[in-house]
């Protein structure tokens, strides 16, 4: 068994906790996607659910736990999904929500942030920028700060998906799981590494943000100055040193890929599955298109990971 900070029967509990709409999303084969690509894709499909991303499972567990403390506030720093789904946690709850973000971040996720009636409050500069900011308001504020894959909630949320793919038929040999903060990897990576040690767990990351997956195969925090990726869900510079040890514990393998590499995926997940992801979904696909060799005749699952994405910029990407 993986030693990391996370907890299989904390793990299991958290599904009485999320609120159904966000559990037991569908896992399918896609014939066509797998056929183009040369082994037999499944596909985990996190999308089908109030805020179309994986969030909502950590969201759910953070809002539930500050409700049972009587807390009354909170605020996040995100590149969009986090604060949809923590907007809607909260206001399910009656929590009042603070999310900061970049102005730069894509306009449908800021949209839907808003929508949801959390308080937004834009920054210049990257999600490092954003993270600062929010730490900013919590220390001043006097109220919780929900820090993405630091929290302990948030890994332990997206770590019920493991359990889904663990219960789920038929087996498989890998799983792509996309590598930004590391939640979801290190999450769903302890439970398959508890349950299913054989099922190899690949990490993927652009290769214009690297730090997590340069991080993993150096054994030590490494940061960037800057990142240039289309993928601005998984763009950190500055690795949280717990996460990745608990990510060291659970991964197999931590890859890079081109943008152009990302951009081939969302269209193949447009022709062949008739569904529309933002970059970060297609980091999977991704990483079989770039090494056909290494993942031929096998079976891969690859969750998708979220399908907010700003309309004008994904006609853009998918026509060229």
């Amino acid at each position: 068994m993986p030693h990391t900070r996370l907890d299989l029967d904390r793990i299991r509990a958290a599904r009485q906790v999320i609120h159904p709409q966000f559990l037991d999303t569908p896992l399918y084969e896609c014939d066509a996607l797998g056929h183009r690509l040369g082994c037999t894709m499944s596909v985990k499909l996190e999308t089908a659910n109030p805020v179309r991303s994986f969030k909502g499972r950590g969201t759910e567990l953070v809002a539930s736990r500050l409700i049972a403390q009587g807390r009354a506030a909170v605020v996040c720093a995100s590149a969009g999904n986090l604060g949809q789904a923590l907007g809607w946690s909260g206001r399910r709850r009656g929590l009042d929500v603070t999310v900061v973000a970049s102005r730069w971040a894509p306009a449908a996720k800021l949209d839907r942030i808003r929508a949801l009636g959390a308080e937004l409050e834009l920054v210049e500069g990257d999600f490092e920028t954003a993270r600062e900011r929010a730490a900013s308001i919590a220390q001043r504020r006097g109220v919780r700060l929900v820090e993405d894959s630091l929290d302990i909630e948030t890994c332990e949320g997206a770590a019920t998906i493991g359990l889904e793919l663990a219960s789920g038929a038929p087996s498989f040999d890998a799983v792509l799981i996309a590598l930004g903060g590391g939640a979801m990897a290190t999450g769903v990576g302890h439970v398959l590494k508890t349950l299913l040690p054989a099922v190899e767990v690949i990490c993927v990351q652009p290769l214009g943000a690297p730090a997590m997956t340069r991080s993993w195969h150096e054994r030590r925090v490494v940061t960037t100055e800057s990142t240039d990726t289309i993928a601005d869900g998984v763009a950190g510079r500055y690795p949280i040193p717990v996460v990745l040890d608990d990510l060291l514990e659970v991964a197999d393998d931590a890859v890079l890929v081109q943008e152009a590499s990302i951009i081939a995926g969302m269209r193949m997940f447009l022709e062949h599955a008739g569904l529309v992801v933002e970059p970060s979904a297609a980091l999977g696909v991704a990483a079989v298109l770039e090494d056909r060799d290494r993942f031929a005749g096998r079976h891969v699952v690859t969750i998708v990971c979220g399908g907010n994405v700003d309309l004008d910029a994904y006609h853009r990407w998918v026509r060229t």
